[in-house]
């Protein structure tokens, strides 16, 4: 029996689980000051809700998917993506009724059949923002400012790329363009690029193998094709975060996977990173609502790869002591051992005890381990006398606390000691 974790899946232990723990509260905490609201998507979909929403012709549909029938004949698919599940939850549960614009966060585990590497698993985990309901170039704005924010209060430093990707007005004709250029350089696209060059010609612009980035470096670029009201919306959005100071670059060959996006796309980069060094990306995609069997909406949002961002390193402010470790000296201590923790808990405090039986020594080195700022012990004298013998243990000082004190006096320490 292999008793492995499944290929491209990775186990989050103690302590990294903390350090992702706090990444994600800080970024929900950010989302949430912007006015955005938690929602908890399933982790599968029918499946046409990813090949209508994302595109039959992309390659997340075509190859990267998790499928299956279930047993009442249904195709399901582990979702390889957050969006296209918010725009059909907008849609199924009429969230526009109580007024536009909607504003969303989600943060879970994603799916795609991908060749495993560095930052990149067949389960990964996302967090995101989706702002539904504004046609505005000061949504798109919103949104990117926001990604922005994240990756500052995480001292992590990044490049913001943009482009516009255009609309059904302008791209065909961009698209027809570069689907004649890449024809007349066939010969050197990858087999991949050759399948997407007809049947998805944006996406070779994405293409990071060698013999391609050199057709796509001479390639056309939509900017010279975008219609009148494209190249205002570019405008404004570009005026907003010159505003707010906010440094980007014009990338005009920046395209997303999917084929849901109009208009305005980003990418937030760490260059450290190497080829896959895009930490979060997103933009505007106006036709998904409506592509789903929803009315005409506007919507914008972005993604954050949870796993690039800790390969970036995020600032983290330490792992600080805290909580209380009951510690019980002889058998007759531990059913007082066990009904203290217990009554720390019920009042909020983090509080554990040994479980093993070990000795006095070897508790004290599990509360050393656990990173509890207190001990409490629990012996003979302090049955016989009413007391408990309070320890700090990064001052290694004690001090004898009346039973009935305990709670105030720890309280009044842990906060003393920051914990």
């Amino acid at each position: 029996m292999d008793v492995k974790a499944p290929k491209g899946t990775a186990d989050i232990l103690p302590p990294d689980s903390e350090d992702w723990r706090r990444v994600v509260e800080k970024g929900t905490a950010l989302f949430r000051t912007y006015g955005y609201r938690e929602i908890m998507l399933p982790v599968m979909e029918h499946t046409e809700v990813f090949a209508r929403g994302i595109g039959q012709g992309t390659d997340i549909v075509q190859k990267e998917m998790f499928t299956f029938t279930d047993k009442g004949g249904r195709s399901l698919t582990l979702r390889p993506e957050a969006t296209a599940g918010v725009a059909r939850a907008f849609i199924q549960h009429r969230l526009d009724a109580a007024g536009l614009p909607v504003k969303l966060y989600y943060r879970g585990p994603m799916f795609r059949h991908e060749r495993p590497q560095a930052g990149r698993y067949r389960q990964f985990r996302q967090l995101g923002v989706e702002l539904i309901g504004s046609p505005y170039p000061a949504a798109d704005a919103e949104v990117i400012v926001l990604c922005a924010g994240f990756f500052s209060g995480l001292e992590i430093e990044t490049d913001l790329a943009i482009n516009s990707v255009g609309d059904d007005e302008c791209r065909p004709a961009y698209v027809e363009a570069l689907r004649k250029y890449l024809g007349r350089h066939e010969g050197k696209l990858c087999g991949d690029c050759r399948r997407r060059a007809v049947e998805n010609p944006l996406r070779v612009l994405d293409c990071k193998v060698e013999g391609c980035a050199e057709v796509i470096a001479a390639a056309p670029t939509i900017e010279d094709y975008l219609c009148g009201p494209c190249r205002e919306h570019q405008g404004e959005l570009e005026d907003l975060l010159r505003a707010v100071s906010l440094p980007f670059r014009r990338d005009g060959r920046l395209v997303r996977g999917l084929d849901y996006y109009t208009r305005t796309v980003f990418e937030f980069q760490d260059p450290k990173l190497g080829g896959q060094n895009a930490l979060a990306a997103g933009g505007r995609y106006d036709n998904l609502v409506k592509e789903l069997g929803g009315k005409p909406t506007p919507a914008t949002g972005f993604s954050i790869g949870m796993e690039r961002v800790m390969l970036a390193g995020p600032r983290q402010e330490g792992r600080s002591e805290d909580g209380v470790f009951v510690v019980a000296i002889g058998e007759t201590a531990r059913g007082k051992a066990f009904l203290t923790a217990q009554g720390l808990r019920g009042a909020g405090i983090r509080a554990d005890l040994d479980h093993l039986r070990r000795s006095p020594k070897a508790q004290m080195r599990e509360a050393d381990r656990g990173g509890f700022a207190f001990s409490v012990i629990i012996g003979e004298d302090e049955l016989a006398g009413g007391y408990y013998t309070l320890r700090n243990m990064s001052a290694a000082t004690q001090e004898r606390v009346e039973e009935a004190e305990l709670l105030e006096t720890l309280r009044r320490r842990l906060d003393e000691s920051g914990a």
